[in-house]
Parts: C-alpha cells; sequence; structure tokens
C-alpha cells in the first residue's frame, strides 16, 4: 500500500495528463474538469487498492474511462427531460476564431470528436498525451493489437476528415 504522501505525489503528476484524457473523451472544458475532479475523488476514496510502484496513469485513465461511460449514460437518460446548457450558453458566442492556429486547433478538435469513442480513446492516449501503445493497452484494458488497429483507423479517419491524403 501506497502512503498519503506518495500517492499525492503521483496524483499532482498526472493531473495534466488526465484531464487532456478527460477533454479528448468530453470535448468540453468544463466537463472534463468535473470528469477529472470525480476521478481523482473516487481514486483517493479506494487509494488503499493502488500500491507504489504500480502504474498510477494506468489506474487513473482506466477510473477516468469508466467516470466518462457512467456520465454518458446518465446524461442519455437526462437528455429525455431536459434541454441542454449548451444550446442558452451559445446564444451571441461569435464562433470565428482569432488566429490561424486556433482555426487549426479548431479543425483538429472537430475531427477528433467525430471519430468513433473507441479511436477517439486510443487517438487521444497515444497521438496527443503520448502514451505507448503497451500503456494505452493497459490503461483502456485492450489487446495491443486492438489498440494497433484503432489507432491506425483513427489516424486515416482523422487525415480524411482534415483533408489530407494520408499517402505521407
Amino acid at each position: 500500500m501506497a502512503t498519503q504522501s506518495e500517492f499525492d505525489r503521483e496524483l499532482r503528476a498526472h493531473w495534466p495528463r488526465l484531464r487532456r484524457f478527460a477533454f479528448a473523451l468530453s470535448r468540453n472544458a468544463a466537463d472534463a474538469d468535473d470528469l477529472v475532479q470525480s476521478a481523482a475523488e473516487r481514486a483517493m476514496r479506494s487509494a488503499a487498492q493502488w500500491q507504489a510502484g504500480t502504474r498510477f496513469d494506468s489506474w487513473m485513465f482506466r477510473i477516468t474511462r469508466n467516470l466518462w461511460i457512467d456520465t454518458v449514460r446518465a446524461r442519455g437518460r437526462h437528455a429525455a427531460r431536459f434541454v441542454a446548457e449548451e444550446q442558452g450558453a451559445s446564444v451571441g458566442f461569435d464562433p470565428r476564431p482569432g488566429t490561424e492556429a486556433a482555426i487549426d486547433l479548431s479543425r483538429a478538435m472537430a475531427a477528433l470528436e467525430r471519430l468513433p469513442e473507441e479511436q477517439r480513446e486510443v487517438v487521444a492516449l497515444i497521438l496527443i498525451d503520448g502514451l505507448g501503445y503497451r500503456e494505452t493497452a493497459e490503461a483502456l484494458d485492450l489487446p495491443i493489437g486492438t489498440v494497433s488497429s484503432r489507432l491506425v483507423r483513427g489516424r486515416k479517419a482523422l487525415l480524411t476528415l482534415l483533408g489530407e491524403t494520408g499517402n505521407d
């Protein structure tokens, strides 16, 4: 069992990566913040289950992913009764980005959003967060071959969505 200070140190060290992963899943900064906060709370309640020297990031990615799945299911039930907050928040908002870099990032994120969730998870962990195939396989509890094939399909789909040939 890890000490509280070891656990806290690991959580602080991985917070930015968890937030990037949560944003890739949720596609919304506020939702990503909520998701990471919930994952941290769940991890703290279950801190005794984590052993120092084991892959803290994989454990946290799995907690975050499972919480996201629960959130999506709950939203499906909630959406049947309520109007989304985003509909009111976007009234009067000018969606044109101010710089070329913002436009490119916006296009890339929009393309990422259009990927199927299983490809988006793998692309986010490998291409955005920089995890290796094995680390991603462990974090998502998938065979490494599945990770590889989802990444290939995800890359091709992104290139197509961004209007590039993908023949590099």
